[in-house]
């Protein structure tokens, strides 16, 4: 068997040899460098048996795929240090995630954060012992007769509902675990990890099964990378939506009445609708026309759409007048019999539809987040109807209001451009068209973009817009899909230049996405502090006593007529609180009205960062304010 480690650069050796024995024969000064292999680009480690002709790379601490090796083995080492602690424990899963790794746990005796330091200090001691990593396959039957042995019950329904001839097994010290890998070649070679939180989740998900104990953790191979993600983690708990959604009375969440659901608070909604306003202004401005559809359609609709086969799971019916219909999940339906309502002519394209529809997904009680993850949201939903010579300009258009209303909030972001996947409809010719055309738009706007294969919708490939907020976390936003199927099931056509009919193409698309979720990303990225444009409050009125009140009602009345969101402190309180009370509610301006300010027809302007303006005219701050507002800027007039 040849091994090839560059061009020219091979060796023979014998059939299911590993990296650790190819390591030791011939590039021991490697042994304390390499963690794993890439085998024919498929990653592994130095346990795992090569059984073919193969091009290898070595896998070095702190190259590309060593932290899936590390947080993989990080995760055998929490379960071994679980079950030191808890020898009743039954094991269920431990794979990594992006920044750490899980387990889930059945303990008999219910763990809670509080006993994370006791099983953080039993893993240090697991990696301290330096315990050798070995890796043992067994047949099917064997390794079900041993893990019942072993009294692992989830772990025998795991190899139970696998095909597999011959299962995988790494042991470490006196803990064996049913696993694929990849892992380290020793517990040793840990050192950066911190177990985060304790939390419910149901095997395999399902909410009819056990519900066990599942441990999230981080780690990092490096001691400054772990630092640096402690630091955004607790940045990101200060400024969590659902606390600062409570603390500035935007919104709040009833799961005894309505799960997934958000329940906007006036100036919650203030916030939503200005995001809704940037969004209509631009789209008018680009010929959008806005429709609305039903919230409810036929099931006939979601058969012919394809939704009924392949995300029904997902959607909400109802029985009435003895026929099924679904609450929509999506608006693109709904578009479709607009646009078919009449004769279209090749002159009316591109037809852009665009809608703020309300749309419920059944998204499991566990997986329900705040704003960020809900089952009933706002979808800023649009749909272009063009012809094939029409798709690279219309895509590029998109781009180009994609790039004006992230730019509103400072977001950079990347581009991915997913692939068929393999739960989906039409044929591959079809597929393959519809990605070359994305392809050809994506690259005439001269922005790098990644390739996600197999991640497109189930009618066509699309373009994700992943943002980029203030403390370096991306979020999925925006999409671009292209769809030649769903005109073809619906028999959408328009009459040609030669008076024939022709078929459209349907392009797909949201840029907010979910407006509760973008909402929610926004309260993050500023911390809850919005720019004057945005914010529900733009400036609180703080009369220092009884006789400042006339006042400070004028200039309230004033402002409020240059439609200036403006409230009056009345309470009788001192000034230095109502300051406080104003600043911890982000109020981006406070005007601090007393005697000179009554006689001098001014007012006393402080900042919520706690800087003094000290006194301002009135109409010389109305004017500031106001182009700061107009122009959707994101920093105050006075800094």
């Amino acid at each position: 068997m040849k091994i090839w480690f560059s061009q020219d650069d091979f060796k023979e050796y014998g059939e299911g040899i590993t990296g650790k024995e190819i390591i030791k024969r011939d590039f021991p000064e490697l042994s304390k460098e390499v963690v794993g292999l890439k085998v024919n680009n498929e990653l592994i480690d130095l346990h795992t048996p090569i059984k073919k002709d193969s091009r290898i790379e070595f896998v070095r601490l702190g190259d590309k795929g060593s932290e899936e090796i590390y947080r993989h083995t990080l995760s055998h080492v929490m379960a071994q240090a679980v079950k030191r602690l808890f020898p009743d424990t039954k094991l269920g899963i431990g794979p990594t995630i992006e920044n750490g790794f899980y387990y889930d746990f059945d303990i008999p005796d219910r763990i809670s954060d509080d006993d994370l330091p006791r099983i953080e200090e039993e893993m240090k001691k697991i990696v301290d012992a330096d315990l050798e990593i070995e890796r043992f396959e067994l047949p099917r039957n064997k390794a079900i007769e041993k893990l019942r042995e072993m009294g692992e019950i989830y772990k025998v329904k795991l190899v139970e509902d696998i095909n597999d001839d011959v299962v995988s097994f790494y042991k470490q010290g006196d803990f064996i675990d049913l696993c694929k890998g990849p892992h380290m070649p020793s517990t040793g070679w840990i050192k950066n990890f911190k177990l985060l939180n304790v939390s419910g989740a149901y095997w395999r998900g399902d909410e009819r099964n056990p519900m066990l104990q599942r441990i999230y953790a981080t780690a990092f191979v490096t001691k400054s990378a772990l630092e640096e993600y402690l630091k955004v983690m607790e940045e990101a708990r200060k400024r969590d939506h659902r606390k600062l959604g409570t603390q500035l009375d935007l919104y709040s969440f009833h799961p005894d009445v309505a799960p997934g659901m958000v329940f906007f608070h006036p100036k919650g909604l203030v916030v939503k609708n200005e995001l809704i306003r940037v969004w209509r202004d631009k789209h008018h401005e680009k010929g959008y026309q806005e429709i609305q559809t039903p919230l409810i359609l036929n099931e006939s609709l979601w058969r012919r759409s394809g939704h009924w086969d392949h995300y029904k799971n997902n959607m909400y019916f109802s029985k009435i007048d003895n026929a099924t219909y679904a609450v929509k999940p999506m608006n693109c339906p709904g578009h479709i019999i607009i646009y078919k309502s009449k004769m279209r002519s090749y002159r009316e394209l591109p037809i852009k539809f665009s809608e703020l529809g309300i749309v419920h997904r059944y998204e499991k009680g566990g997986v329900l987040h705040g704003l960020m993850r809900v089952r009933g949201f706002t979808q800023d939903d649009a749909h272009v109807f063009c012809t094939e010579e029409q798709i690279k300009e219309q895509i590029i258009e998109i781009i180009e209001i994609i790039d004006y209303l992230y730019g509103l909030f400072g977001f950079s972001y990347n581009m991915e451009l997913s692939t068929m996947p393999e739960d989906h409809m039409g044929d591959e010719k079809t597929w393959d068209k519809a990605t070359v055309e994305l392809k050809a738009a994506l690259n005439s706007t001269g922005k790098e973009y990644v390739i996600n294969e197999g991640e497109g919708a189930f009618y066509g490939p699309k373009i994700d817009f992943h943002i980029k907020d203030s403390i370096g976390r991306l979020w999925q936003c925006g999409t671009i899909q292209l769809d030649f199927l769903m005109p073809e099931r619906f028999e959408l056509t328009y009459i040609g230049a030669d008076n024939k009919e022709h078929r459209p193409v349907m392009i797909h698309r949201a840029l907010y996405g979910s407006l509760e979720r973008f909402m929610g990303i926004l309260v993050e990225h500023f911390g809850g502090a919005f720019p004057t444009w945005l914010a529900p409050i733009q400036v609180k009125i703080l009369p220092i006593a009884d006789r400042h009140f006339e006042y400070a009602r004028a200039v309230a009345s004033k402002l409020d007529s240059e439609r200036i969101r403006v409230e009056v402190d009345a309470r009788d309180r001192k000034t230095s609180y109502k300051v406080r009370e104003a600043q911890i509610e982000k109020v981006p301006y406070m005007a601090i009205i007393g005697d000179r300010e009554v006689s001098n027809n001014t007012i006393a302007i402080r900042l919520r960062s706690g800087k003094d303006i000290g006194p301002q005219p009135l109409d010389s701050f109305i004017n500031k304010i106001k182009e700061e507002i107009e122009t959707l800027s994101l920093t105050s007039a006075y800094e």
